[in-house]
């Protein structure tokens, strides 16, 4: 795994440089986090494509103070596609970081080969108590937080992680995603995607229920949907070999 940065933006890769004859799964963060979240990601799929996870305005090693919008982070994401001319994309988000995914698949299909929608939703309504906390007291929110992204058998050393990380991000740009989430709603507009996707829901996801991805899977033409079950919504570090596998069966099917 490296780390790079092109325009301010950091990005880790499996490998550099990207190979032109594989697709480019494009990682995606969610809300106050950084591109480290998807360490097992970006190391355990190295061998089947490329693997490039963001690090957006704001957030880990990027420069910026974040936005207030999913379209605004969604241009930054296709902007370094273009700049760093990624092979055969393919954005993957969690959560907000999926609300930008399905903005690109709305947005700019003609840039990508496909998409993988993780614990997400085509509208992400925000709990009012969520937004008080950030504005209020931080920790707070890291305690909360801390009691909903995971199934109740997750390992307590990858909450713990997951907290931490989110804690070093700046509680103004934290707010500043939930706002994004809040705003966010293509309800409308989902079923005019074309290119193949991936839904990907979990059984103990409190955040994104798994009712968010049934819609998904059902209004998308050429969607197809797993759900994991003994994981919550940051499934990517509870159950990450199994993640894992549902993306290269995934890429194996529709050959990509």
């Amino acid at each position: 795994m490296q780390e790079r940065k092109t325009g301010g933006i950091g990005y880790l890769v499996g490998d550099w440089p990207l190979d032109s004859h594989k697709s480019t799964i494009i990682f995606i963060h969610g809300a106050g986090g950084n591109s480290l979240f998807w360490q097992s990601q970006v190391d355990g799929l190295i061998s089947r494509a490329n693997t490039l996870a963001i690090d957006l305005p704001g957030h880990g090693r990027s420069l910026g103070q974040g936005e207030n919008t999913v379209e605004t982070y969604a241009q930054v994401v296709i902007a370094l596609i273009k700049r760093i001319d990624v092979p055969n994309p393919i954005p993957c988000g969690l959560s907000m970081g999926g609300a930008i995914a399905l903005q690109l698949l709305l947005d700019c299909p003609d840039f990508l080969k496909a998409g993988i929608l993780l614990n997400t939703g085509a509208k992400l309504k925000v709990s009012p108590e969520i937004l008080d906390l950030l504005r209020k007291d931080y920790n707070g929110y890291l305690e909360m937080i801390g009691e909903l992204v995971a199934a109740k058998a997750t390992d307590a050393k990858k909450i713990a992680r997951f907290k931490e990380e989110t804690s070093r991000c700046n509680p103004a740009v934290t707010l500043g995603d939930f706002c994004a989430c809040n705003s966010f709603d293509v309800m409308q507009r989902v079923a005019s995607i074309t290119l193949p996707v991936l839904v990907v829901s979990a059984e103990d996801d409190q955040l994104t229920p798994p009712k968010y991805g049934e819609f998904l899977e059902n209004k998308i033409p050429n969607a197809c949907r797993i759900h994991i079950m003994e994981a919550g919504h940051i499934v990517p570090m509870e159950k990450p070999e199994e993640f894992n596998n549902v993306i290269v069966k995934f890429l194996d099917l529709a050959d990509l």
